[in-house]
């Protein structure tokens, strides 16, 4: 019986202890959590305001974007399409939803920006609003850092 109850006791330690350090890996604060959001706001920033060579400078040239309903898209293919919703006769706006995003660090690389956005527009008189969620893949590269692959889902 000493036995089941040690080994149940140290399963539950190692339990505990992994999900503590993942937790621990997330950051909702702190340096890198602040430096993503910063860097987060001038990316969308540059999108709110239809700059396109501005928000191309915050993807890298090897960019994957993987989004639901329209599949992958490499830079250029990304580039055209936004460039293709800033001649669109409504102005479409992203806000990230308070709350929602997380930072992970990636060893030797850079960080995932996970979290959840709304994009809106006037459309006929009317206020059209959808939340999504999304990931982005951030590489730190001299000093610089550029999103390399992005998920938006729940379209």
């Amino acid at each position: 019986m000493k036995t089941i109850y040690t080994y149940l006791a140290t399963a539950f330690l190692i339990a505990a202890g992994l999900f503590t350090a993942n937790r621990a890996a997330t950051q909702t604060s702190g340096p890198l959590f602040n430096e993503i959001a910063r860097l987060d706001s001038l990316q969308f920033a540059a999108f709110n305001a239809r700059q396109l060579d501005q928000l191309m400078n915050y993807f890298d040239p090897s960019l994957e974007l993987y989004q639901d309903n329209t599949g992958v898209r490499n830079f250029d293919e990304t580039k055209k399409a936004f460039g293709g919703v800033f001649k669109m006769g409504y102005v479409l706006t992203r806000k990230l939803i308070a709350g929602t995003m997380e930072v992970y660090p990636i060893k030797d690389y850079g960080a995932i920006e996970t979290g959840q956005h709304t994009f809106s527009h006037i459309e006929n008189g009317k206020l059209q609003t959808g939340t999504f969620k999304f990931m982005q893949i951030w590489q730190k590269k001299n000093g610089v850092w550029r999103v390399t692959r992005e998920v938006t889902y729940g379209h």
